[in-house]
């Protein structure tokens, strides 16, 4: 079909069979390259992988992560599919996405975390390792500053429901102050 096509088509076509038999490798090479490519982003390290890298204790957020985003600028965000409380040293509850400006040993500007101090519910603003060889990280929340064990953090805890103190009382849910009776 070559002999009824026009002149420059015919060029085209022999430059490119030239071209892959300098080269028969190219296709290879190239398939080879996207695949890698696409590898990479499709599979991340785990929210946890990416705390340890930045000098962070890993179990800062729960196992039922689901997912997480790191913009080029720093901002991380991580969704949880629902609101969920997990205990530390006290009571912390996390919405659904939790957003903080991430570096090297901190997670600046958080949004979505709260913890309960004195049966108060405080925004955590901060959280930041400034001496790894101390022990200790930083939680900044508002109108004071907890410094707690680094080890404390090491395992992400589970997190249960917000309203996980609901219980079931004959077949009702009952909150947990009206179960008692």
């Amino acid at each position: 079909h070559l002999l009824k096509s026009p002149p420059s088509t015919m060029v085209a076509h022999l430059k490119h069979q030239s071209t892959m038999k300098k080269f028969p490798i190219l296709p290879l090479f190239m398939t080879t390259f996207s695949l890698l490519l696409t590898s990479s982003v499709v599979s991340p390290s785990s929210i946890h992988d990416l705390l340890k890298s930045q000098g962070l204790p890993g179990g800062l957020f729960p196992k039922n992560v689901k997912s997480y985003t790191l913009g080029e600028d720093g901002l991380l965000e991580v969704y949880l599919g629902q609101p969920c409380e997990a205990r530390f040293e006290s009571l912390v509850r996390f919405d659904s996405v939790v957003r903080a400006n991430l570096s090297y040993g901190g997670l600046i500007g958080v949004e979505g975390l709260t913890q309960e101090e004195l049966f108060l519910w405080l925004p955590v603003k901060d959280i930041i390792v400034n001496d790894p060889s101390s022990g200790l990280i930083l939680f900044n929340i508002g109108v004071a500053r907890k410094q707690l064990a680094f080890s404390m953090f090491e395992d992400p805890p589970v997190c249960n429901p917000q309203w996980s103190h609901i219980h079931m009382v004959g077949g009702e849910e009952k909150g947990a102050h009206e179960a008692k009776r």
